[in-house]
C-alpha cells in the first residue's frame, strides 16, 4: 500500500496504545494482539500442513452472520483448520472460546510486516472476510500469494468511500478479491459503475443463522413462566438508555402489558437507573425464581447468550439501537413470526427497509409514534397476527445464501482462480 496509507495505519496503531490507557475495551484489543503471533505459532506448528481457512470478522455482528458459513465448513470439511479473527473486543472477548474454530485471535493493525508475518504463519488456502473490513496490506499479500479471497455477505451504499471520486485507493482493495458475494442487486450494480464484475448476488447468511437458532433455541422456562401469564409481552432486545426512556413510560401506564428488557450493557450503576425508572414490580434474570417472576411484571435479562431465544416468549419485539448508531439485529426476533419496531437510524440496514415494505417492521421517531403503534398491537388482534406473519414470512424467504456461497467456495472456479475441495 502507499505511504500515505501506512502512515494512517501505524497512527491508528499509536492512537490505540494512547486511547488504551484510559480505555478498557481499547486496552483488551491491543493487549490481544500484542498476543496474536505467540498464540499462532503455539497453534500452528511448522510439520501441520492441514489446509487451512482463514476468516476475519471485525467485531460480534459480523461474526454471527460468517458463523453459519464457518459451521458448514466444520460439517463438510472437518479436516481443515480453521482461523478465526476478530478485530473488536466485542467480537474476540465473547467468541474466544468458540468451538469450531481451531483458533481465535486478534487481527493486528494491518503494517505491511503484520500481514507479512500473519500470512507466512497462518498460511491459509483461502481467506474469507465477513461483509466489511478492507484491509490494504492483508488485501495486497494475499493477492502476492494467489491465495483466493472472498468476501460475503457484503452491501455497498453509493456515499461510501469506493464511489467518491479520490477513492481510487480503496477502489484498487476490491480488485483483490476473487469475488465478493453482496446481499442485494443495488451493490452489484454500484460495483459495476466502477468496473468490478467478480460478484454474485447471494443474500444475507443472517437470515439461516437466525434459522438456526430457531430449529436448535433451547427453552428457559423462568422466561416462559414469566410470559405466560400476560396476553401482551414485549420484549425489548439489545436496548439503549434512548431505547428504554420511550418503552418504559408507556410500560408504567399499561398494566395489560409485560415486559422484558435485554440491554446492550447492563453493568450495576445501569441496572440500577433502569430499575429506578420502572415503577411496576421488576426482577433480574439471574435473581428470578418461579415466585418471583410470578410477581414480577417486567424481566431483566442481565446475562449474554440468551436474548436469541427470549424472542419467542414475545408477542412483539422493540430492537434497540436506532436512536443511537443504528439498530441491532432484527431478524433474530422476526425469525420467530412477531412484528418489530425500531427507532429511525436504520438507512444502512437492508433488513429494516424490507420489514418496513412487507408489513412486519415498523419504525417510530419518539413518544407519540411508540404508543400508537403500541396501542394497536395490544388491542387489535388481526393487526398483530398480520405483521408476526409478514415478518416470519420474510426471514423464510431469504433463506439459502450460506449454501450458495459455500458451493461456490469450494467446488466451484471463479474468476479463473480455481479452488477445489476434495469431498
Amino acid at each position: 500500500m502507499n505511504v500515505l496509507y501506512n502512515l494512517g495505519i501505524n497512527l491508528l496503531k499509536w492512537g490505540a496504545k494512547l486511547a488504551a490507557l484510559r480505555n478498557k475495551k481499547i486496552k483488551k484489543m491491543v493487549e490481544g494482539q500484542s498476543c496474536t503471533f505467540n498464540l499462532l505459532e503455539t497453534k500452528i506448528k511448522a510439520d501441520d500442513h492441514r489446509k487451512t481457512v482463514w476468516i476475519h470478522a471485525a467485531s460480534l455482528g459480523e461474526f454471527e452472520q460468517g458463523r453459519p458459513l464457518i459451521e458448514m465448513i466444520r460439517r463438510n470439511q472437518p479436516d481443515y483448520r480453521i482461523v478465526l479473527t476478530f478485530f473488536s473486543p466485542s467480537g474476540y472477548e465473547i467468541r474466544k472460546h468458540y468451538k469450531d474454530a481451531d483458533v481465535v485471535c486478534y487481527l493486528p493493525f494491518d503494517t505491511p510486516a503484520n500481514a507479512k508475518r500473519f500470512l507466512d504463519t497462518v498460511s491459509p488456502d483461502i481467506a474469507v472476510f465477513v461483509k466489511y473490513e478492507f484491509w490494504g496490506n492483508y488485501l495486497q499479500q494475499l493477492g502476492r500469494r494467489n491465495i483466493p479471497t472472498y468476501i460475503i455477505s457484503s452491501i455497498f451504499r453509493r456515499g461510501q468511500i469506493f464511489f467518491r471520486p479520490w477513492g481510487g485507493m480503496f477502489r484498487r482493495m476490491l480488485d483483490c478479491f476473487t469475488r465478493i458475494y453482496v446481499q442485494d442487486d443495488a451493490s452489484r450494480q454500484l460495483l459495476a459503475s466502477i468496473g468490478v464484475s467478480d460478484v454474485t448476488v447471494a443474500g444475507d447468511t443472517r437470515f439461516d443463522r437466525v434459522s438456526d437458532i430457531l430449529a436448535s433455541c433451547k427453552p428457559f422456562p423462568i422466561v416462559e413462566r414469566f410470559a405466560s401469564s400476560s396476553q401482551f409481552t414485549l420484549i425489548i432486545g439489545s436496548s439503549w438508555q434512548p431505547d428504554e426512556d420511550i418503552v418504559i413510560p408507556y410500560f408504567n401506564t399499561h398494566p395489560g402489558m409485560k415486559l422484558i428488557i435485554a440491554p446492550h450493557e447492563f453493568d450495576d450503576e445501569r441496572l440500577q437507573a433502569m430499575k429506578e425508572r420502572i415503577t411496576r414490580p421488576t426482577v433480574l434474570y439471574t435473581e428470578a425464581t418461579e415466585a418471583k417472576v410470578a410477581d414480577a411484571d417486567c424481566l431483566i435479562i442481565n446475562c449474554f447468550g440468551i436474548l436469541s431465544s427470549c424472542y419467542r416468549y414475545a408477542r412483539a419485539a422493540y430492537i434497540g439501537g436506532g436512536f443511537g448508531a443504528g439498530i441491532h439485529n432484527l431478524n433474530e426476533a422476526a425469525v420467530y413470526g412477531i412484528p418489530v419496531i425500531f427507532g429511525p437510524n436504520h438507512s444502512k440496514f437492508k433488513e429494516a427497509h424490507d420489514l418496513i415494505e412487507c408489513g412486519g417492521g415498523f419504525t417510530i421517531t419518539g413518544h407519540d409514534d411508540f404508543d400508537r403503534l403500541a396501542d394497536r398491537l395490544t388491542s387489535d388482534v388481526e393487526f398483530l397476527a398480520a405483521s408476526g406473519n409478514a415478518a416470519g414470512t420474510y426471514i423464510k424467504q431469504h433463506l439459502g445464501a450460506t449454501k450458495r456461497i459455500y458451493n461456490e467456495l469450494f467446488s466451484t472456479t471463479t474468476s479463473g482462480r480455481k479452488h477445489q475441495i476434495s469431498k
